[in-house]
């Protein structure tokens, strides 16, 4: 079995750099029926990145679908900043693009603008539910990532964006930074309580910088690069706080810096994006095994 052509996206760079290689694969809606979720899974095993998005448009709305190698995600931010920036790239008109989006089963607005070789791009994830962890996520969640309770702030929370995920802040960068969670014992607790995994943050600065680190075992990820989507929670939590746009550095363990930024207003609609640069395409088919 073949692969469909690939396109290889570095997506929420940090200064230029780094960022997290995402496999776009774009379909313009008439070449027949679209790649279906097992080659999803294989594109992203094979182009070597953690995650894989499929790409059709469709009239005056584009469809966005989003892989790991170990099954297909209802949501995936800075893939939808990839897709943003490969449609960008094919863009023949001058100025800002916006897009009419749809994955998950929602229909949502995305932006890009080009500005050399870098396109940044965002988008609007949809509303963010909060709420506090119960006793058992609290007890189960925390000695997973290796923390005791009083190594957290006490701004622990479960963000619902599509599937629920923790946000856990720690002091320093320093101590988000000596993180070694227990991946397996992560996994089983995400899994226990339907979490997609645990978003570990810095506390800001008053100008809102912070550091980040988003474990995901449950979806085949141990650790993401780049994570929009936990991004966008964390803004509408610290909206509460009357911090209302952050730029959150992440990738820095994985030797991929990335930088993810994030606006919310005061109806907590959040905005959501970052930089991108279209690295390199592959048109080469080639087998499910790699080869």
């Amino acid at each position: 079995m073949s692969l469909p052509d690939a396109t290889v996206v570095r997506a929420c760079l940090r200064d230029g750099a780094g960022g997290s290689p995402t496999a776009v694969v774009l379909e313009d809606g008439t070449a027949g029926p679209p790649p279906d979720a097992d080659a999803g899974r294989r594109t992203a095993a094979a182009r070597g990145t953690s995650h894989a998005v499929l790409v059709r448009r469709t009239g005056d709305t584009t469809e966005l679908r989003f892989f790991t190698a170990e099954g297909e995600l209802s949501a995936c931010g800075h893939g939808t900043v990839a897709a943003l920036a490969l449609l960008m790239a094919r863009y023949d008109g001058t100025g800002p693009r916006r897009a009419t989006l749809r994955a998950g089963g929602r229909v949502f607005a995305g932006r890009a603008e080009r500005d050399g070789d870098l396109i940044t791009a965002a988008f609007d994830p949809g509303p963010v539910g909060l709420r506090e962890p119960t006793a058992a996520e609290r007890a189960l969640v925390l000695p997973a990532l290796g923390l005791a309770p009083h190594e957290t702030g006490p701004d622990v929370r479960i963000a619902g964006l599509g599937r629920e995920r923790v946000l856990v802040p720690v002091r320093t960068r320093a101590a988000l930074t000596a993180l070694r969670p227990d991946l397996d014992r992560l996994r089983a607790v995400c899994d226990r309580f339907g979490l997609l995994g645990a978003y570990v943050h810095s506390e800001p600065t008053p100008e809102g910088r912070l550091a980040a680190r988003m474990f995901a075992p449950s979806i085949g990820v141990p650790e993401d690069i780049a994570n929009a989507n936990g991004t966008a929670c964390l803004a509408a939590s610290l909206a509460g706080r009357g911090i209302h746009r952050i730029a959150v550095d992440m990738g820095d363990a994985l030797g991929s810096p990335a930088t993810v930024t994030a606006t919310a207003g005061p109806d907590l609609r959040v905005e959501v994006g970052g930089t991108a640069r279209v690295h390199a395409e592959q048109h080469h088919q080639m087998s499910s095994n790699g080869r």
